[in-house]
């Protein structure tokens, strides 16, 4: 199990008490937003990175592009992976463990400090 699948699960259980059916949908919309907040980061990063080392490699239009591309990637794989047979699986394996509860506020403000992190960067880098 890795980290996103115990934040996944965590989300779902607890949108599952208020939010039957859409307890899933939530839980993939969150992890897809928080990958795609730290692909940004990073990308930031090394935008910054590669700037301050005078190395051309891309464009702004087309590293804004790559983003978007590797967004729509990370949305369909999180799709793929928490639908289904897949999630019932990886929930299955994850009960016989006991799971740590986090704290729902905690979780809803990493992707927001990760965009944040990454505007900072961009601003001050660029």
């Amino acid at each position: 199990m890795t980290v996103f699948d115990q934040l996944f699960f965590s989300i779902h259980s607890y949108y599952k008490i208020s939010y039957k059916r859409k307890a899933s949908t939530i839980a993939v919309f969150y992890i897809s937003i928080l990958q795609i907040s730290l692909i940004l980061l990073l990308g930031s990063f090394f935008a910054g990175f590669f700037r301050q080392m005078h190395v051309e490699t891309l464009t702004s239009n087309n590293g804004w592009t790559l983003f978007i591309v590797i967004s729509f990637v990370i949305y369909f794989k999180n799709w793929m992976s928490y639908n289904g047979r897949t999630r019932m699986v990886k929930n299955a394996k994850m009960s016989h463990k006991k799971s740590v509860k986090y704290n729902i506020l905690l979780l809803w403000l990493l992707p927001i400090a990760s965009a944040t992190l990454a505007i900072i960067l961009l601003n001050s880098f660029l």
